[in-house]
């Protein structure tokens, strides 16, 4: 075993970042696919069927906002629907980029540093396509701001005790420290951008992003704690923002919803699609831009390991959820969970319990973990089943809860799919963007791994 601590901690991240790589090999791969290479093909048709999702989503929002959320399924007693239901799982694709930014650099988990910046960009995505739905649900979107804490005469509204309003601050504050997070750590990446660039105009515009940094001693040491205190905010949100967002339906007396294991049952389940999303964006860019040097084996089975543990989690609250039932002798509750097996929605259920638990079982040998082609369609498998899981936790409660006479079925209409696979849209239309014009890998932060950084840092 050798003596110097720098080359014993050197062989353990050589499964991190692949041999060979240098400050300047790793600046050049990183940056040129921003400034130098050319536009893969790959790359066009994803942005391309983003843009026409995109459209399809604005010609959906249009409709809602001339005709009214009629046009959606949701009738009388399913009052919640899509809209709710895809609220909720984009949240929690959400969560994997605050867990992997924050979580994982308080833990000194060096494996973060090749994911954590457009697993942070995914964050932002996707909680800007989850508080789409909010509004459009309101069925008045422009009187949105009756959420928020405003003076009012008459005091009526907003109504404090309404989880909804809960979600508003929740969810307000995740995204603005989510954002403030992946901006900071975006700044010394922008100034190489800048000290790089060709077009005079294109280095204006990066310089202007990063804010006059020079990489001095000062900005550094600024940035470090900025990171810190910054991680240190974000790391409490990964917990409550989900668990906000399950009190929607926990302080609720409907049968399948008035739970107390709600909270980190939706935690788990939060990580678990969030992980599943890094996956599937992971893979197939790791492939298309030649990034198997800097996005390794170590990393997508780590996040295969991350994923199964949750997954184990979930399985397990679905097991104590349908055991709490029985155990209760509540006979809405297990009227409620034997309708979700055995009633008119039996096929979403069965379905979930496969795509969410006996699937994701196979992540349990190593071959399949370290396999990208089987741990992309798991992770597809996974992000389905977890839409899924929300469906069915809202839709199935409604329609059939204490009086037999209102029951009824849920029927969503093309416009309920328009708008959700039009976020979609938005969702991909924002992330390839977002990978054409920054860095989608943490250039500074992959540096830290290089032996060069070791020997700078022993000579300061």
């Amino acid at each position: 075993m050798p003596d110097n601590p720098n080359v014993v901690e050197q062989e353990r991240l050589q499964d991190v970042i692949a041999p060979g790589y240098t400050f300047g090999t790793v600046t050049d791969q990183i940056a040129a696919v921003v400034l130098t290479r050319r536009t893969p093909l790959f790359w066009m048709a994803c942005f391309g069927l983003g843009v026409a999702l995109l459209l399809l989503f604005l010609w959906s929002v249009a409709l809602i906002l001339a005709k009214g959320v009629g046009v959606w399924g949701i009738r009388t007693p399913v009052m919640w629907g899509f809209a709710i239901t895809n609220f909720v799982w984009w949240i929690g694709i959400g969560h994997a980029g605050t867990l992997i930014s924050a979580i994982l650099l308080l833990l000194n988990q060096k494996w973060r540093n090749s994911i954590n910046r457009f697993a942070e960009a995914m964050t932002l995505f996707a909680v800007a396509c989850a508080g789409m739905f909010p509004l459009l649900h309101l069925g008045r979107p422009w009187l949105f701001y009756w959420l928020f804490p405003y003076p009012n005469a008459m005091g009526v509204q907003p109504q404090f005790r309404s989880p909804l309003v809960w979600d508003v601050f929740a969810v307000s504050t995740y995204g603005t420290v989510s954002l403030l997070f992946w901006y900071v750590g975006l700044m010394p990446d922008l100034a190489t951008l800048r000290d790089r660039a060709r077009n005079p105009i294109v280095r204006y515009l990066y310089g202007v992003m990063a804010m006059g940094w020079r990489g001095s001693a000062r900005h550094w040491s600024v940035h470090e704690t900025a990171s810190l205190l910054l991680a240190g905010l974000a790391t409490p949100l990964v917990l409550s923002v989900h668990t906000v967002v399950s009190f929607d339906f926990t302080i609720a007396i409907v049968p399948g919803w008035h739970s107390t294991f709600f909270p980190p049952y939706f935690v788990a389940g939060a990580i678990y699609s969030g992980f599943a999303m890094v996956l599937a964006l992971a893979i197939p860019l790791r492939a298309v831009y030649g990034l198997q040097g800097l996005i390794t084996d170590r990393h997508l089975e780590n996040s295969g390991k991350l994923m199964l543990a949750t997954g184990e989690i979930v399985a397990y609250a679905y097991f104590m959820e349908t055991f709490t039932a029985w155990y209760s002798g509540d006979v809405f509750e297990q009227a409620a969970f034997w309708h979700r097996m055995f009633g008119p929605y039996a096929i979403t259920y069965w379905a979930l319990i496969t795509c969410n638990i006996i699937l994701p079982q196979a992540l349990w040998f190593k071959k399949i973990r370290s396999n990208p082609v089987t741990l992309f369609l798991i992770s597809i498998i996974v992000l389905v089943g977890m839409w899924l899981e929300r469906y069915v936790i809202i839709v199935t409660s409604l329609a059939q809860d204490f009086l037999t006479s209102s029951w009824d079925m849920f029927h969503a209409t093309r416009w309920d799919w328009a708008t959700y696979i039009g976020t979609i849209g938005l969702f991909m239309f924002l992330f390839f963007l977002f990978i054409r014009l920054l860095p989608m890998i943490s250039i500074f932060e992959v540096r830290t791994l290089l032996p060069q950084a070791k020997v700078a840092g022993e000579k300061s």
